[in-house]
């Protein structure tokens, strides 16, 4: 798990029994960006939906195909972040495409600096996609 700001948090896959975890450290609401089926053995996002449901959690599937983050997917992302309950708890593959989508959905809000220092805090290098950034801003 790693922090990209009071309100989100992102991961790599999350195995259907971290979700007791996941409640247990008081996030709110689940994010899955990561079609079903993109890696064998990976758990549906029905079965997700499901188990965080058990645990009192909000899921929602916002699929994104890796390595082709949109900007209508990042405008995407920052209407669910902006009406979800909080904390939020959002999973890919490996973290880096919503680390991509919490970027591109904060130019603007943020100052580009701020966006990739709290991503390189929390282990992903978003310095390639400043250009992007900055022209969403």
């Amino acid at each position: 798990m790693k922090r990209l700001s009071d309100e989100l948090t992102v991961s790599p896959q999350v195995p259907l029994e971290a979700i007791p975890a996941i409640a247990d450290a008081g996030f709110k609401t689940i994010i899955c960006n990561r079609p079903d089926q993109e890696d064998p053995g990976q758990p549906s996002f029905d079965d997700i939906r499901a188990k965080a449901e058990e645990h009192g959690l909000q899921a929602v599937f916002m699929p994104v195909v890796s390595g082709n983050v949109q900007d209508a997917d990042a405008d995407a992302f920052a209407d669910t972040l902006a009406k979800a309950a909080k904390p939020v708890f959002a999973y890919c593959r490996t973290g880096t495409r919503c680390t991509i989508l919490w970027s591109l959905a904060n130019a603007g809000k943020l100052p580009t600096d701020d966006i990739v220092n709290a991503a390189a805090t929390a282990g992903y290098d978003m310095s390639g996609l400043v250009p992007r950034i900055e022209a969403r801003r």
